[in-house]
């Protein structure tokens, strides 16, 4: 070996830097090839090639190497899916609410928002597994895409609120509000051990001139010295809050002084050290309790972004049911331009043949004025409209110049099903304590309190610490060529240590040179008033997630009442609109032919069209409303996904499998 080599010789006879540089040439070749073997294991789960899981370790050889390489994140996709070509015929966007919802899947941006939260909380769960402190993930809802509340026949009923707080999902009130996952009592108490292995070690080389007041000791008055140290060392830290580190260390010293026995010399030692604190810092719960927490985490994430796509898909089916009521409120308003115009007409020609007065003409023509104007107002309300669904399905919204000038047609219409039997208000709210998504984050987020306890716990105990430190030494050497003994001293040198790096390898590995040491660390505060003020911090906590659970439970069973009211009353409302809608086509029918037999007015007539007019309008609004409570029921029953076949898993990847809906015949006719 370098090292055997290098000590046989005067040290006069070569030059020292030389020789050191040799010397740390081998020492560097023993770190590399130990790193290269003793590679930390890198934690992870299975790496999916979509959507990416950045908590898995990178590849590629050699693999040690592969840690230090930046994490790539594929940049972001600003192009629509096919669906909305195949969808889009002659500049119009033929639509059913399944090829709506499946649009937004794949192409609305709060849904591509949130796709990160899970592949963030995945990282954290990374970070975590080394034994660090969470960065914590977002719990936020977006609704920049789909910025519009429930709508009803005349248009949004609100505008883009950016990012909220999703704290109950629907005002059923749950405990969240904070922006980031994780529970504070984390960053309190006992800190986790570092659970990630490292790898260490150094070197360094010195040049020693001692003028000595003295030959006795070094046989000269000047002393001179050239050493040389490396250290190569492992450290790994465990879930009981043990740490172990195995040391390598060698000191070579080339001198001048004539009383050494050895010149070069080289000191070796390898060193086990075994540390294990006995209370605070102790046990398995304690130092992996930040690892349960980002596992909780990452399933709150996944929570969330299913929140994230019930929050989109219902306000996705609240505006197209929007657009459909606002085009029947169209289709109903030309109806109406229609009456005004025959009205017209006939009053026109009853004018020309002298048996009405002309006044009766201007009457006429300022209701077709009113009436064209109402139609107008409902037109552009459609318009308004398709902007807001072009804007949830499509990655560009209007920004795209094929939509910005695309119709969208509706091909689905509103039916109020007054057959339909509900379930039993008692089953409906126990289905939705199980099936709401936000009512299961509370549960998990209590759950993270009662981790975070264990750690803050902890923090209130005593430190103490045993440690264990096991020495293996060594000594080898080359016969000092001008040794000069001091009086007494044995000339005598055993031949046991005489040689390089593997002869003192050789005594370390057979113990030659044992060395065992205990050592009892203990630290008691006397007041300990941070740690019970932390302890007693994190059980209020606890207490008032344990309120919020209940809260939460209250206000879900509540809103599932109220959707089911809801339901119940836009049922009652629509069947009431619809019996007034008759009669009011009645009247007009008896006002019109009283007025053609000359028993009624012009006023009385125009007054029975605009009750029709009223009476339809209120027949739409009443089916968006029974829509809309529909929707609500959906939601606050926690089944929006199952109510529409939505899979998360399809949301996740952004790609729906089911084929678009075809045009119905009806429409394709038009």
């Amino acid at each position: 070996m370098i090292w055997d080599s290098a000590f046989s010789g005067s040290a006069a006879s070569r030059p020292r830097f030389l020789s050191f540089m040799k010397h740390t040439t081998a020492e560097v070749s023993l770190l590399v090839v130990a790193a290269l073997i003793l590679q930390p294991v890198v934690h992870g789960q299975t790496f999916r090639q979509r959507p990416i899981d950045y908590s898995e370790g990178a590849s590629g050889w050699p693999p040690f190497l592969g840690i230090f390489d930046a994490p790539e994140v594929p940049e972001i996709s600003l192009s629509n899916s096919g669906r909305l070509d195949a969808l889009l015929h002659d500049a119009t966007l033929y639509l059913s609410l399944s090829d709506a919802l499946a649009l937004a899947i794949e192409n609305n941006l709060d849904i591509a928002w949130s796709r990160y939260g899970p592949q963030s909380a995945a990282n954290d769960w990374m970070r975590s597994k080394s034994g660090a402190q969470l960065r914590g993930v977002q719990n936020q809802i977006s609704t920049l895409s789909t910025g519009i509340g429930a709508t009803g026949g005349g248009g949004p009923a609100g505008q883009a609120t950016g990012i909220t707080q999703r704290a109950g999902g629907g005002g059923a009130g749950g405990g969240g509000g904070a922006a980031d996952v994780g529970d504070a009592s984390t960053f309190f108490g006992t800190q986790a051990v570092n659970l990630d292995p490292s790898l260490f070690g150094n070197i360094d080389w010195g040049h020693f001139s001692n003028p000595q007041t003295s030959n006795f000791v070094a046989g000269t008055n000047t002393l001179v010295r050239e050493i040389s140290n490396s250290q190569l060392g492992l450290r790994q830290g465990f879930p009981s809050g043990a740490t172990a580190a195995l040391v390598w260390s060698n000191s070579r010293t080339d001198t001048n002084s004539l009383r050494t026995n050895f010149n070069p010399s080289l000191i070796s030692a390898l060193t086990l050290r075994l540390t294990q604190p006995l209370l605070q810092g102790f046990g398995i719960a304690v130092n992996t309790r930040n690892i349960k927490v980002a596992k909780n985490n990452h399933e709150i994430s996944n929570l969330q972004f299913k929140l994230q796509v019930e929050e989109v898909v219902t306000r996705v089916a609240a505006i197209y049911w929007g657009l459909v009521s606002l085009r029947a409120q169209v289709a109903s308003q030309e109806q109406n331009l229609e009456l005004a115009k025959k009205l017209y007409s006939d009053n026109k020609r009853r004018v020309e043949i002298g048996t009405l007065a002309p006044i009766e003409i201007i009457r006429a023509e300022a209701e077709v004025a009113a009436r064209d104007a109402d139609l107008t107002a409902a037109q552009t309300e459609v318009q308004l409209q398709e902007t807001l669904l072009k804007d949830a399905i499509s990655v560009n919204g209007i920004g795209s110049p094929t939509l910005l000038h695309a119709r969208i047609v509706p091909t689905d219409e509103i039916v109020v099903d007054e057959a339909e039997v509900l379930e039993p208000l008692p089953v409906l709210m126990e289905v939705a304590l199980a099936a709401r998504s936000d009512h299961e984050q509370n549960r998990i987020r209590l759950d993270n309190t009662e981790l975070g306890l264990i750690g803050v716990r902890n923090g209130m105990l005593p430190s103490a610490s045993l440690t264990v430190d096991l020495t293996n030494n060594a000594l080898a050497g080359s016969i000092n060529d001008n040794f000069l003994p001091s009086p007494g001293q044995n000339a005598f040198i055993s031949p046991f240590f005489l040689g390089g790096l593997g002869v003192a390898g050789g005594q370390l590995f057979r113990r030659n040179f044992p060395d065992y040491q205990l050592r009892l660390q203990v630290n008691i505060p006397l007041k300990n008033r941070q740690a019970r003020a932390d302890y007693t911090a994190a059980l209020l906590e606890k207490r008032q997630q344990q309120i919020r659970m209940v809260q939460s439970e209250n206000a879900i069973r509540t809103e599932v009442q109220s959707s089911l009211i809801r339901v119940q009353q836009a049922r009652a409302r629509y069947a009431a609109a619809l019996k007034a809608q008759e009669l009011q086509e009645q009247t007009l029918d008896a006002e019109q032919k009283k007025y053609n037999l000359g028993a009624s007015t012009i006023f009385q007539v125009v007054q029975a069209q605009r009750d029709l007019a009223n009476a339809r309008t209120n027949v739409i609004a009443t089916q968006n409303e029974y829509a809309n409570a529909r929707i609500n029921l959906d939601r606050s029953t926690g089944h929006t996904l199952t109510a529409h076949s939505i899979s998360v898993a399809e949301a996740f990847d952004g790609v729906v499998s089911r084929r678009p809906d075809p045009i119905p015949d009806t429409v394709s006719a038009q």
